[in-house]
């Protein structure tokens, strides 16, 4: 499969790598392809990010995405459902930090010692992956670009694709930025 990605496509998966890395994550998760679309600067998927007016809300979105790990990577929507059974996740992250330290329920283990080999991939970053592939089949295209992993992310449930939401970029708003519709086509 990942022959089929191109140059912009493999950056955004090693760039996933090595956000899992640094964070102490024990694999790659589909917020760290998240994080690496972000850092992107070619490719149709930043032209998007940065036609949707993402470009100068990222520090916003690598936030949100922080606060969704504080919450042991509870969306706010599975936050709310908890909330509306009596449960508040505040509270309950509030104390595990206030006994184990900021972040406890993050499963960083930056103070753990990790094996050398390769990080493998989590559920979340498989489903990205597979999702993307299916995007660009579905559209006739004979590669797997950073688009189609943004595509994916947006169209999957969960903390990327809500965070996404919450800046105005939508599984919607990307297919007519990037295929046309009147907001500026990716070239």
């Amino acid at each position: 499969m990942f022959e089929r990605f191109t140059k912009n496509a493999r950056d955004v998966v090693r760039g996933a790598v090595e956000h899992a890395e640094r964070s102490g994550a024990p694999s790659v998760e589909a917020e760290h392809v998240l994080l690496a679309l972000l850092d992107g600067e070619a490719g149709r998927g930043s032209f998007a990010l940065t036609a949707l007016g993402l470009a100068e809300r990222r520090d916003a979105v690598r936030a949100a995405l922080v606060e969704a790990r504080r919450r042991a990577g509870l969306s706010q929507a599975e936050a709310d459902a908890l909330a509306g059974l009596g449960i508040d996740v505040s509270e309950i992250v509030a104390r595990v930090e206030e006994v184990h330290g900021v972040g406890a329920m993050s499963g960083d283990r930056k103070d753990k010692t990790w094996w050398s080999g390769r990080r493998s991939f989590g559920r979340g970053a498989k489903e990205t992956l597979e999702r993307a592939l299916r995007i660009a089949a579905s559209r006739r295209d004979r590669h797997i670009g950073d688009e189609h992993l943004l595509l994916a992310l947006t169209a999957r449930p969960g903390v990327p694709a809500e965070v996404l939401a919450d800046h105005g970029v939508t599984y919607e708003s990307l297919m007519r930025v990037l295929y046309g519709g009147g907001e500026g086509k990716a070239s």
